[in-house]
């Protein structure tokens, strides 16, 4: 055997069972009846689970004010006038015709703000939300520093359009009475968000953490006192910046504001009555044409209202269905003309 014919048998693999690809295998034998069973099965589950789901989402109570136009008064004052420092308020009373039992949420809803824009969901300093170094707003493509160089914490677009309407809502206890409705302001954030994704910086006290550091240009606070009344809620890692910096999808989307402290008179819920929302209008929507809503729901096992999830499933168990049927008749027919022809046999 010359060396060539060697060199070339030295690259072949080995004659082992796994390299010469001879290990014992299972082939599935997949019958008609398997494959139909299996289909139909599918389809089945699908449908079962969608009706459960759009059961679900039909069951929960939810009610939508929307005070874009209702605080008409407020926006005109706050999106015309240069100097608006102090917050314009406005009362929406409602009717609750129905006691909503158990846990309630309170959402803020925004129409056509767009959260998706690329250049806008990259316009943080992860470093900084972090806090790992303050100053670092090399990643903020917008609203890095003030005019005579501060560096600005937190940095970028998202942080400095926050949301920052106060939303109040009051019971009306009877004919003269209103009570404040107790709402908490924690326990509204995703886990790995709160205690990983957002830090504050290692200090004695939150001012000189963030010594050297000014204010976005649209905030009327510094961002340690985003929550004056509990110190465990300011911050980076105050709930309602951190709700805010995960972007929404779509330009329609709510955000969870607060959820009911079910104490007192609200132990079982929100009862039916009179209620009222007030409202310190901060946030502008109208010079881009949006919308505005505060809404009041509760949650089952999946989620909140949406029917989307639960169309889908039916959708895909219905059209499974049609496919399984469609199927099984084909194979019918086909059994049937073998078993009336068995030695037809077709000659070219």
């Amino acid at each position: 055997m010359d060396r060539q014919s060697q060199t070339q048998l030295s690259r072949l693999p080995d004659n082992s069972a796994f390299k010469q690809q001879r290990l014992p295998a299972y082939r599935l034998q997949l019958s008609a009846t398997k494959v139909l069973s299996g289909f139909f099965a599918t389809g089945a589950f699908c449908l079962v689970m969608g009706i459960i789901l759009i059961l679900s989402a039909k069951s929960i109570k939810e009610i939508e004010i929307n005070y874009t136009y209702t605080c008409a008064n407020c926006a005109k004052l706050r999106e015309h006038a240069i100097n608006f420092n102090k917050g314009c308020t406005c009362t929406i009373p409602f009717f609750l015709p129905e006691k909503m039992q158990g846990n309630v949420y309170m959402y803020y809803k925004l129409y056509g703000f767009h959260q998706n824009l690329y250049r806008y969901i990259l316009s943080r300093s992860n470093s900084q939300l972090m806090g790992r170094n303050i100053k670092d707003v090399g990643e903020c493509n917008s609203f890095r520093k003030t005019h005579n160089g501060t560096p600005i914490c937190p940095c970028g677009a998202i942080a400095n359009s926050m949301f920052n309407d106060t939303i109040i809502l009051l019971y009306n206890l009877n004919s003269s009475i209103y009570v404040e409705v107790p709402m908490l302001a924690n326990g509204i954030t995703w886990w790995t968000d709160k205690f990983i994704k957002f830090q504050n910086p290692i200090s004695s006290d939150l001012p000189s953490a963030f010594a050297g550091t000014a204010k976005p240009p649209y905030w009327s606070t510094p961002v340690y006192g985003l929550d004056e009344d509990n110190s465990g809620n300011n911050g980076l890692i105050n709930e309602d910046f951190i709700v805010w910096m995960r972007t929404a999808a779509f330009p329609t989307f709510k955000k969870l504001y607060r959820r009911l402290h079910r104490i007192q008179h609200f132990a079982e819920g929100l009862p039916a009555g009179n209620y009222s929302f007030n409202i310190i209008y901060n946030f502008p929507v109208t010079r881009f044409q949006g919308e505005k809503s505060v809404v009041l729901s509760t949650l089952t096992w999946c989620g909140g209202s949406s029917l989307f999830l639960g169309v889908a499933y039916t959708v895909t168990g219905a059209l499974t269905w049609l496919a399984s049927s469609s199927m099984m008749a084909i194979h019918l027919m086909q059994k049937k003309g073998k078993t009336l022809f068995p030695h037809y046999k077709v000659k070219l």
